[in-house]
């Protein structure tokens, strides 16, 4: 799979200040977070942080965008993410 691969790639780099690798572990936790509330639909506590790291991801995500759009680009078709709606 794609997502095994790159997870070898970033784990190899050891870079966990850079963009690319928080993006990464916020969409692992994003993940974890939606499996965990499609069990239990009444924690809001849990809603209220996986709203928060989505705006997190989100605005990472704007950074990239804006700084290397090869790299967005790339980073967006391994991680199977959505690019965001442009106003």
């Amino acid at each position: 799979m794609v997502k095994n691969l790159f997870i070898s790639v970033i784990s190899q780099e050891e870079n966990k200040g850079s963009v690319e690798f928080q993006v990464f572990s916020f969409t692992n936790k994003i993940r974890r977070l939606t499996s965990h509330l499609e069990l239990h639909r009444k924690d809001y506590l849990s809603q209220r942080g996986l709203r928060k790291i989505l705006g997190k991801r989100q605005r990472l995500l704007a950074y990239l965008s804006k700084k290397n759009r090869v790299h967005y680009k790339k980073l967006i078709s391994q991680l199977d993410i959505r690019e965001p709606k442009t106003r």
